[in-house]
């Protein structure tokens, strides 16, 4: 699946993979796997068996699916995007063949007007793949991982270690505190609270922690959302104003 984006730090999203898999809190209400369980209701080949209904919603199966009609999508739009690369899945999730991501990686290098921006909850598998492939380090490719609390903070070691010309931190959806935090090496945070009908809130004091952390260590900072069951209503101004850098901005 790719389609455009009403995202606000991306343009398009392109999904080569379709299905996930939970592995931390902040999976707990994945917008994915809600839309997943629609268009595998809608008969969309790439989600058959993505997800199964648990009580009173829909989650993961642990399945996913390749899907190859996607692949060499970006290739034909000649137009510079931002494009987030599987926005309904993990491209390093357990399982999925490195040959694969090879691929996903042929199609980056082959489209260079495009600015493509990879999000995982596993950096050390990212880390490892990158590596022992011995991929491109490509200008046009943005990796990054999602920290939504102290509790999974060893995922920014883990980031460090990847090879990539810009490293970003998704604080989405944010849980709780932080903590201190070692920016070096990371260029972007985005940070935004959980939204939809089980959304859980956001703590301001968590975004300030965040955010004062940014401004003293030079990292461009994007405020996403606050959230909750109604993110509209809720808005995306902080402190203010709207926050929308992107780490171009600071590389002058």
């Amino acid at each position: 699946m790719a389609g455009l984006s009403d995202i606000e730090w991306t343009d398009v999203t392109w999904n080569p993979i379709a299905g996930c898999q939970m592995v931390s809190a902040g999976c707990t209400n994945c917008y994915a796997m809600r839309m997943a369980a629609r268009l595998e209701a809608m008969s969309v080949e790439a989600y058959k068996g993505t997800t199964r209904k648990s009580g009173s919603r829909y989650v993961w199966t642990g399945r996913f699916n390749l899907n190859y009609n996607v692949l060499e999508r970006p290739i034909a739009w000649k137009k510079p995007r931002r494009i987030f690369a599987n926005s309904m899945s993990d491209l390093f999730q357990d399982g999925v063949p490195e040959n694969f991501i090879k691929s996903v990686w042929d199609v980056m290098a082959r489209a260079p007007q495009h600015q493509f921006q990879i999000l995982t909850k596993r950096p050390d598998n990212m880390a490892r793949v990158v590596k022992s492939l011995t991929l491109e380090n490509l200008p046009n490719v943005w990796l990054g991982t999602s920290i939504e609390s102290a509790e999974v903070l060893n995922r920014l070691d883990d980031l460090k270690k990847v090879r990539a010309a810009i490293r970003f931190i998704s604080f989405e959806p944010l849980l709780g505190s932080v903590g201190k935090l070692k920016l070096k090496g990371i260029d972007w945070a985005i940070v935004g609270g959980e939204s939809g009908p089980h959304a859980r809130p956001m703590n301001a004091d968590w975004v300030d922690e965040i955010h004062q952390q940014c401004d003293a260590q030079r990292v461009a900072f994007f405020f996403k959302q606050w959230g909750g069951t109604n993110k509209k209503a809720a808005g995306r101004t902080y402190q203010g104003r709207t926050w929308d850098q992107f780490p171009i901005q600071l590389s002058a």
